[in-house]
């Protein structure tokens, strides 16, 4: 696209990637309104928290879960100098999905502050994420929980391709939840990453974390 086409197409009202974004939620789950959370003082007024927004969706398939998705980590509003670039700021948004869990009564709001940290350290730290890079959580996932779940590796989401947008490309990283024992697996050896991404797949196509898995 041309910063010509661009100008033409779109208003500096027009939240450009974030509409971008939507498209792709608007086609995985038609009709459905997410619940969404946004900062109370947007980051770039002087907030703490890099994200502007997170929502998530209920899917029903494989079973039920909750499929959450970032607006943040991508070039979210209209911005003449970003047009056409290699990447959109940094090149992704997160995805997660979560099997519901019954300590959270149907409101899973750790998943926000988890989101929100991780963008913490990437806004800070300059380092971003690629398909396969893992990290520790340092502790239960999910805050103050008996879940094995101690770590996260990142993949692509099974259902959203990366696309082209009017900013640059972006990818839809999805964060899968790992055993302490899986992670312990890869830290010594980083080249069964992929390995075992695919063989959680087996069960678990749409790699959905469970708190519950052992």
């Amino acid at each position: 696209m041309t910063l010509e086409q661009y100008k033409k197409e779109f208003s500096e009202d027009d939240a450009v990637g974030w509409l971008e974004i939507d498209k792709e939620f608007d086609n995985l789950y038609p009709n459905q309104e997410p619940k969404h959370f946004a900062p109370p003082l947007p980051y770039m007024l002087g907030g703490d928290d890099p994200l502007d927004g997170i929502s998530y969706y209920e899917s029903k398939k494989q079973e039920d879960h909750y499929h959450f998705i970032t607006y943040g980590f991508s070039e979210l509003y209209y911005n003449e100098e970003k047009v056409n670039g290699e990447f959109s700021k940094w090149g992704f948004e997160l995805t997660f999905r979560l099997k519901p869990f019954d300590a959270d009564n149907g409101n899973p709001t750790w998943v926000i502050s988890m989101l929100q940290n991780i963008a913490k350290y990437v806004f800070k730290s300059g380092n971003w994420f690629e398909e396969f890079h893992y990290m520790p959580a340092n502790g239960p996932i999910r805050l103050e929980t008996d879940t094995d779940i101690t770590a996260i590796v990142f993949v692509n989401d099974p259902e959203i391709e990366k696309k082209q947008t009017p900013h640059g490309e972006v990818s839809f990283l999805q964060i899968v939840g790992l055993t302490t024992q899986e992670y312990e697996d890869i830290k010594a050896n980083p080249e069964i990453r992929e390995e075992l991404v695919n063989k959680l797949k087996e069960n678990n196509p749409l790699l959905i974390t469970d708190l519950n898995r052992k």
